[in-house]
């Protein structure tokens, strides 16, 4: 009985540090939208903390109406959704390949990729690249030079050699080739570490904006997370949001930059519960052993 109670005892002081360290990571979230949501001279008194005062829309109606944040929000739904994809076939293809005992020069290349994980590409050359390859200025610039990382490859290649092998004994036995067992055995066995790899790097490619200060020039191929940089860091409105002078009086720009702040955030926080499942399991892949 004692060892009951201190288990109870445990998991409920577990449950409070969790809620707690969960609550810290959301109050800086319900703090924008309630600025986000209040009354300008209730913000501009610094009254609002975690719920609005003199509830109002007038700062999301305003965000609603400038064309540039849709422009730039549509620029990172594509580049996210094709940079994912792109990234999920290099990554999924070229780890099959690695897992493959018998790839010639597989430990050669195996290394190259390790070295990449170790040291990071060095910025002057890696701009020249990507401009002697036609990107700059192009959205393949924020989709192709993140489209693969070596921990993404080890992982992937980690899951693919564990697979059982009689598998593929029997798909060979089959008359199936390589590409055939990857199609049919390996990718459908994977689902879950694939769905995990997708969300992790999905989310990076819409948080992402280095990219675009370095190789984009025209602002009208702004990711969202680049047009935010601008407006909340830089504090640039005037230059980013049409017809600023025109806003509603009763509206501040810390309304402004609390709403766009909140209104790039949501579409990858919408993504998450699609995919929890596979994230789960692709989570706890590995932590069982037969």
């Amino acid at each position: 009985m004692p060892t009951y109670k201190s288990e109870r005892l445990f998991l409920f002081i577990n449950s409070m540090c969790i809620l707690g360290i969960s609550l810290t990571m959301l109050l800086p979230m319900f703090h924008l939208l309630s600025v986000s949501l209040s009354s300008s001279q209730y913000i501009s008194l610094n009254e609002v903390f975690l719920l609005p005062k003199g509830f109002n829309l007038n700062a999301y109606e305003y965000i609603a109406s400038q064309n540039r944040i849709w422009r730039s929000m549509g620029v990172s739904i594509y580049i996210t959704v094709v940079g994912t994809l792109v990234s999920l076939l290099i990554t999924t293809t070229m780890s099959y390949a690695l897992s493959r005992s018998y790839m010639p020069a597989r430990s050669l290349i195996l290394k190259l990729v390790l070295i990449t994980f170790i040291f990071s590409i060095p910025l002057i050359p890696f701009f020249l690249v990507v401009r002697d390859f036609g990107f700059l200025n192009s959205l393949w610039s924020l989709i192709i030079p993140a489209a693969s990382g070596a921990y993404y490859v080890i992982i992937m290649k980690t899951f693919f050699q564990g697979l059982s092998a009689e598998l593929f004994d029997a798909g060979r036995i089959d008359g199936c080739n390589e590409f055939v067992m990857f199609a049919r055995i390996a990718v459908p066995m994977s689902i879950p570490v694939i769905a995990t790899i997708g969300l992790f790097h999905a989310v990076y490619q819409w948080n992402s904006y280095f990219y675009a200060i370095i190789f984009i020039r025209d602002s009208s191929l702004y990711p969202i997370q680049m047009l935010v940089r601008e407006i909340v860091i830089l504090e640039n409105l005037q230059s980013n949001l049409s017809n600023f002078g025109s806003m509603n009086e009763l509206t501040l720009p810390d309304q402004i930059k609390s709403s766009v702040i909140l209104f790039a955030t949501l579409p990858i926080l919408i993504v998450y519960p699609f995919i929890q499942k596979y994230f789960v399991k692709g989570a706890m892949l590995g932590s069982i052993k037969e």
